[in-house]
């Protein structure tokens, strides 16, 4: 079986892709400095995996990390767009600098595939909707360019020095282990958190802004088919992981308080800066280079989320 490193293990998607894998009978090689991931999100597994604490810009800890690895699952990031708004040159660092110290760690080792979190946030406010890898992009924030000029690193390092690389571009990520109080953290993630209290959850702007929540099965299936599709089907490429369904944030709302039984209220406050209007994918290109299919819609993954979170404050 493949060994595979995982950088951002302690983060939500980075441990849910860790536990796919060992599911999958691969042996399991994890990187993360808990700046933004969790101990408790490896806690279980820990113990069936090579850990490794060390920040994305530690190049020697990165070279260490890669040495007899197949497949490299690049999900360490600061994940935010506000912060990348009030800290451009510090969110710079993990976000870029960091992709291409991983990019250049897996060339020297010989990585032969490197799979990529990118961000439909690449795609800016273009009104033109569903969004697809064809479209010019458009990056608003700090966030959008960094995470765009990862996908360039990868394209160029699959072109330049023949090494397999997927970006792979998520929209609006969300499921167990994601932590709400985190300014990270998304919406949903933060309205569950706070209806399961009694608190009231906010929303920025009307409440007519959608995104294409996509839950994390979906995200860990689209990973693991990437990596084991033909090379000339993937590599150097950019395709989008979502469900192709938009939500609009006051519909999200309902659903958790539906799910949750929440009798509060709404509060409503202004947009943020850098945040895009509406969201949603052409899931086609996966479908067709590495047969991806929406595993988890967005009630199954509402229901999975809640009850985790349930027992997670029990």
């Amino acid at each position: 079986m493949a060994t595979a490193l995982v950088t951002g293990v302690a983060g939500f998607i980075g441990s849910s892709i860790a536990r796919a894998l060992l599911a999958e009978g691969a042996t399991v090689r994890g990187l993360d400095n808990f700046s933004t991931g969790s101990p408790a999100n490896i806690e279980a597994i820990q113990s069936q995996i090579d850990f490794r604490q060390a920040d994305i810009l530690d190049r020697d800890a990165l070279a260490s990390a890669c040495h007899g690895v197949d497949l490299v699952f690049h999900e360490a990031a600061i994940p935010s767009v506000p912060k990348s708004v009030e800290d451009p040159i510090g969110t710079h660092g993990p976000n870029l600098n960091g992709t291409l110290y991983v990019l250049e760690a897996a060339r020297h080792a010989g990585v032969k595939r490197l799979l990529y979190a990118a961000s439909s946030a690449a795609y800016g406010d273009d009104p033109i909707l569903p969004k697809t890898e064809a479209m010019l992009p458009g990056p608003i924030s700090p966030y959008a360019v960094q995470k765009l000029a990862g996908e360039q690193y990868l394209a160029s390092y699959a072109r330049v020095f023949g090494l397999e690389t997927v970006s792979l571009r998520y929209f609006n990520i969300f499921g167990p282990r994601q932590d709400p109080s985190s300014q990270y953290s998304g919406v949903l993630a933060r309205f569950i958190s706070q209806m399961l209290a009694g608190q009231t959850p906010t929303i920025f702007g009307d409440g007519s802004t959608s995104r294409d929540f996509t839950y994390i099965d979906n995200v860990v299936s689209a990973n693991l088919l990437a990596a084991r599709a033909p090379a000339a089907h993937v590599s150097g490429k950019v395709f989008n992981v979502a469900t192709g369904r938009r939500i609009t944030l006051l519909q999200a709302y309902d659903e958790i308080k539906r799910i949750t039984g929440y009798t509060g209220t709404l509060n409503l406050a202004p947009e943020r800066e850098g945040d895009i209007k509406h969201s949603v994918a052409d899931i086609s290109l996966a479908q067709q280079a590495f047969q991806y299919q929406v595993v988890a819609d967005l009630a199954f993954g509402l229901e999975r989320t809640i009850a985790w979170c349930k027992e997670a404050k029990s």
